[in-house]
């Protein structure tokens, strides 16, 4: 089918040292490397390994990546160290029945951190690896899940986080001298920690957390101390993802506005921030500076479904720079949905995306509920919600009550005994369709995965009268 054979670009990366831009690609159909060639103004397959590739990164000197790949998509990583822009590949793990899940490269690029749970299933410690012999060692034993995501300038330290309730996680320093780990001072209470950026000298960082706020906000910290500092907060909107230059003036950042997401930069030496301007409407990762004039990240919408893009700040435009997304056969068939909200049985408003071609007389519905539970459905390519649109179909993607994006009370809004609040939200969304002069009232359908089918199992069992059928995935 058209809508499945669809490619994208994802996880970008820029090349230390250089201005090369390295993302992921299914574009020979299995995931590996590729990078973007200047001279030639395309894409080049980069790795080239009989599995797919699941993550990658590159040592500060530029010369050398580290690729995870795993098996048939079972998720348990193996580690290659590829040199000579890929022409060499070196084996570093090999424990096919483990997980390993990389944590950097040490700031003299000769060591690279990764966390596994060869000890014991449930028990993830700490490794360092050296690249060129391959000898590693345990430097940190933790009963549970952690992950190392950062190296201290100096090399003598690795911070690594802790999940600790469903949404909210710890980070901790690890003395590589001492093995002993503290908590960060700022961790002080339950909160999200999100997109560490150390500052070359050591000592402080940046960070996006909802430490003392609803929503995330993008703060400055020390690593000495419990004290944040908020830069930039949008009481409506989740700050997600922040990125320091190299010169370490610009924080860029993303906010999540409504399931859509806006560009952002801040200014250190002014200490001001403003919103980028021409930029497509969609869903964006992977941010990274090619340049100190020059942003570069992947974007994708629901008529985007996935690329390169670069942004001049002092410009303030942007530019595509890969075509992998683009899907000739029905590019011109592809839906932008519209942004819709309802009032539910307490008042409370809740968002959905809308998708529909333009017709008359009453359609079919189906509405799809995400998984997670904490998840969120997001202003990006969904071959599903495209097809079903295309037969004539409107499909309805809501963000119920428990969803992210929204800040922590609306997520935790279905927590323990308050968990039917949101199936009870897919009830009055369908009496919001209903009225809908578009909408056939006897032909509105449910489905969804994972935590989604458990969402339109109980949504079929107690609104039974709602619903003309009903599809669980898992």
């Amino acid at each position: 089918m058209d809508y499945l054979q669809v490619k994208s670009a994802y996880q970008l990366k820029v090349v230390p040292q250089t201005d090369e831009l390295t993302f992921l690609t299914k574009l020979t159909g299995i995931a590996q490397l590729w990078r973007w060639d200047e001279g030639s103004q395309s894409a080049r397959q980069m790795s080239f390994l009989p599995d797919r590739v699941v993550d990658f990164g590159h040592s500060p000197c530029g010369t050398k990546t580290v690729v995870g790949m795993d098996n048939k998509g079972d998720e348990r990583q193996q580690f290659f160290l590829l040199t000579d822009k890929g022409a060499a590949v070196k084996p570093l793990t090999d424990a096919p029945q483990c997980f390993h899940y990389f944590g950097g490269w040490s700031p003299c690029s000769k060591k690279i951190a990764w966390s596994s749970n060869r000890r014991h299933p449930r028990c993830f410690d700490l490794y360092v690896q050296d690249v060129d012999s391959g000898v590693y060692e345990e430097v940190y034993r933790f009963d549970g899940r952690c992950d190392p995501i950062a190296w201290l300038p100096n090399g003598n330290g690795l911070i690594f986080t802790v999940q600790e309730t469903n949404i909210d996680n710890a980070l901790y320093l690890l003395d590589l001298k001492s093995r002993e780990a503290k908590k960060l001072p700022i961790c002080s209470k339950q909160a999200r920690f999100q997109s560490l950026q150390l500052t070359k000298d050591g000592e402080h960082g940046y960070i996006v957390t909802d430490r003392d706020d609803n929503t995330m906000a993008l703060c400055r910290f020390s690593l000495a101390d419990a004290e944040l500092v908020k830069l930039v907060h949008i009481a409506k909107w989740d700050i997600e993802e922040a990125k320091l230059s190299p010169d370490e003036d610009l924080l860029a950042f993303t906010v999540n506005q409504g399931g859509r997401s806006v560009l952002g930069v801040y200014s250190l030496a002014e200490e001001r921030w403003e919103l980028a301007e021409n930029v497509p409407g969609g869903v964006i990762a992977g941010l990274a500076f090619r340049a100190d004039e020059q942003l570069a990240f992947a974007l994708k919408s629901p008529t985007l479904p996935g690329d390169i893009w670069t942004y001049s700040l002092r410009e303030k435009t942007s530019a595509r720079v890969t075509s992998i997304g683009v899907a000739r056969t029905i590019q011109d068939k592809l839906v932008e949905p519209k942004l819709c909200t309802f009032r539910s049985f307490d008042g409370l408003e809740v968002p959905y995306f809308l998708y529909s071609k333009e017709k008359t007389g009453k359609s079919p519905v189906v509405v799809y509920v995400h998984g997670g539970p904490e998840s969120q459905i997001r202003a990006e390519y969904h071959p599903v919600f495209q097809y079903l649109a295309n037969q004539g179909f409107t499909v309805v993607a809501p963000n119920v009550r428990g969803s992210m994006g929204y800040g922590r009370e609306y997520v935790q809004l279905d927590d323990r005994r308050k968990r039917m609040d949101s199936v009870a939200d897919l009830a009055w969304l369908v009496k919001d369709l209903s009225q809908k002069d578009t909408v056939d009232p006897q032909a509105i359908g449910i489905m969804g995965r994972s935590y989604g089918g458990f969402m339109v199992l109980a949504a079929l069992t107690h609104y039974p009268d709602l619903w003309a059928a009903g599809v669980d995935i898992v």
